[in-house]
């Protein structure tokens, strides 16, 4: 399909948010590499990481297509001003069970959103999100029967997943705050309506999280705009962008 421009603005806006959220949040899991609890989930988690740096690289890759923008350049060179990611993603990597809990909350989303995504009115985001989709499911599959295993496991694994449970799910709130223009976008099939996204979350989250033992917080969630960030998102990119900035133009032969 031929898309207006007010659908390619709105489309870049939904691609750099997807992106972002990717970038960060593979960062954050590869903080663990060499500090897993045991090896094979070291080796797991850098899996995981690699393939949301290959998603990101895709919704990158699709903005390029519309706008000619350079995705290491966009990955490298913007200020924690200028990224949409959730605040979700941005918080320190904590403890194995906040990191998991964080991971299973964030696949959640993103296998139930590409899976809708398949059916997009766009070609190359429903060829993006078929590919991608598999991935995601498997790392769906792998930190649900973390939560699980934690969760119903020792007194203390319990307390350490509740205790990040009670941080972390307000912050999933942000997941489906639609991103600047995305009326449009999902009026024409384009994207999938994050209220039918969340929908099916909770359908999924809820009674797994229940069945590990764990109890959903009450209260609002977090629904400030993706371009409010904790400070955390400033010494994250100060660290993940140093080499980039440090060594601008460089080339690797």
């Amino acid at each position: 399909m031929s898309l207006t421009e007010q659908q390619k603005t709105a489309l870049i806006a939904r691609l750099t948010a997807l992106a972002d959220d990717e970038i960060i949040l593979s960062h954050r899991d590869s903080e663990w590499t060499g500090h897993a609890p045991i090896l094979e989930e070291d080796i797991a988690l850098a899996n995981i990481a690699q393939d949301e740096i290959g998603h990101a690289l895709m919704y990158l890759g699709l903005r390029s297509e519309l706008d000619g923008s350079e995705p290491n350049q966009l990955t490298f060179f913007r200020g924690a001003r200028e990224y949409t990611n959730t605040q979700l993603v941005e918080l320190p990597k904590g403890d194995w069970a906040f990191t998991m809990l964080r991971q299973y909350l964030y696949d959640a989303y993103e296998a139930l959103w590409l899976d809708a995504a398949r059916a997009s009115s766009y070609a190359p985001l429903a060829e993006v999100a078929q590919k991608a989709v598999r991935e995601e499911k498997f790392h769906l599959q792998h930190t649900a029967l973390w939560v699980e295993r934690l969760g119903l496991g020792t007194p203390e694994s319990h307390r350490r997943m509740q205790d990040a449970l009670n941080v972390l799910w307000g912050y999933t709130t942000q997941l489906f705050v639609p991103t600047a223009g995305e009326e449009t976008l999902i009026a024409a099939g384009i994207t999938p309506d994050p209220a039918a996204v969340k929908t099916r979350w909770e359908s999924l989250v809820r009674p797994h999280l229940e069945r590990s033992g764990l109890s959903i917080p009450q209260g609002e969630g977090v629904t400030v705009s993706r371009q409010h960030h904790s400070e955390d998102l400033l010494y994250l990119l100060t660290e993940m962008q140093s080499t980039a900035r440090e060594y601008a133009g460089a080339k690797v032969w």
